[in-house]
């Protein structure tokens, strides 16, 4: 019926993001617990040097964006971004848009993060596929990023207006490879198991265990569950009350995606998928580009991009189905849609506020900025995409 479908739906979605949702909101709240994020920074703007402070936070919002939430990662990093310019008196616009494009990024395109997680299964592709994909095609964008910051920056001169400074932090921290360790290894594990099925085919089942989705993020929770306890120094109970609020926020984000899951789920009963094909029949448009203009238009009218990547998906899934009568892999069309919810972020998107917000830019400056950088970003990414489905097209 029209009332039990949905629900029925719902409960399907829910069931294979609900655990992978709720690990991964656990790693991200352990990793700012415990100083393993901060020990991230710390030792990648040492590495690279203040000369190199920009490409320093693009990369740790790269890698910190997998795990933890876009929201999350720019209230972490803006801090050094503001303590950074107040330093040396300039670079202030290329910090934040360093921050903010290496983390949008991989909230696109990288699971565990809800969107690109929903459209792995939602157009049944092996999530370690999409893992390397992501990463490997969010590279060029992220480098690109970096370009627009740096133009933004020598076009803008934009004070520092927030009176934030850099956290003085005294706590012990884990080493710099104890830090990685909660998000690399379950990316590894996941990985793992799609490379080899690509060079042997035969798979010992030792690795499809260790690197089932649900495995391999328990593996990573239960590392940064330890980190968390070993630095911050809790006790049992003080442990699992501490686990508690990740799992309550995680919660709320297993809500929306499952019913954003069910509603695509709904669109492809409509029909709408027939609908489309109907339309676009005698255009000879590409599928990549269709359904990246279908995401951003989704993006545009909405503001979320885990709506958009999930709403496109759907729609996608009705038009070409598992994707093996198309010419190229179908991890093409999944990155295609997740670069179309990065194309237009506006007004009614939560990150332009938090972006605006937290780093003290008024509308107009987040536009050039934010706004510009999130545009360029879609863009790099379909053309990569087109170029590479047609050099690469991995079938």
């Amino acid at each position: 019926s029209a009332v039990e479908l949905p629900m029925k739906e719902f409960g399907i979605m829910a069931g294979k993001i609900t655990w992978v949702i709720a690990l991964a909101a656990i790693i991200g709240a352990a990793m700012m617990e415990s100083g393993a994020a901060r020990r991230i920074v710390e030792n990648m703007v040492s590495i690279f040097g203040e000369s190199r402070a920009a490409l320093a936070l693009l990369i740790c919002g790269f890698i910190l964006s997998i795990p933890v939430f876009f929201d999350t990662v720019f209230f972490l990093l803006i801090p050094l971004a503001i303590a950074l310019a107040q330093k040396t008196g300039k670079n202030y616009v290329l910090y934040v848009v360093a921050i903010a494009g290496g983390a949008v990024v991989t909230h696109s395109l990288v699971p565990p993060t809800p969107g690109p997680l929903i459209m792995a299964e939602t157009l049944g592709i092996d999530l370690g596929i999409t893992i390397i994909a992501g990463i490997c095609f969010g590279l060029l964008p992220a480098i690109a990023a970096l370009w627009v910051g740096q133009r933004a920056n020598t076009r803008l001169n934009i004070p520092v207006r927030v009176e934030i400074g850099l956290p003085n932090h005294k706590e012990e921290a884990p080493s710099l490879m104890l830090s990685l360790l909660p998000v690399v290894l379950p990316i590894l594990l996941i990985s793992c198991v799609s490379v080899t099925n690509i060079t042997i085919g035969n798979t010992p089942n030792w690795i499809t265990f260790l690197g089932n989705k649900n495995i391999a993020m328990s593996l990573g929770a239960f590392v940064a569950i330890l980190l968390w306890a070993r630095y911050q120094k809790l006790d049992h109970n003080s442990l699992w009350e501490k686990v508690a609020k990740p799992l309550e926020i995680a919660g709320l984000i297993i809500l929306i995606t499952s019913a954003g899951g069910a509603f695509g789920a709904m669109i492809k009963h409509s029909g709408i998928g027939n609908a489309i094909e109907h339309a676009t029949s005698g255009a000879s448009i590409s599928f990549l580009l269709l359904g990246w203009i279908i995401s951003a238009v989704m993006k545009t009218a909405q503001g979320s991009s885990t709506v958009a990547m999930i709403t496109s998906a759907s729609i996608m899934f009705s038009l070409v189905g598992s994707g093996t009568d198309l010419p190229y892999h179908p991890v093409y069309l999944f990155l295609a849609i997740g670069f179309g919810s990065g194309f237009i972020s506006w007004m009614n998107d939560s990150g332009f506020w938090v972006v605006s917000r937290m780093s003290g830019f008024t509308e107009k400056e987040t536009f050039q900025t934010w706004s510009l950088m999130f545009a360029v970003v879609g863009v790099v990414g379909l053309i990569e995409v087109l170029i590479f489905s047609q050099l690469l097209p991995m079938v």
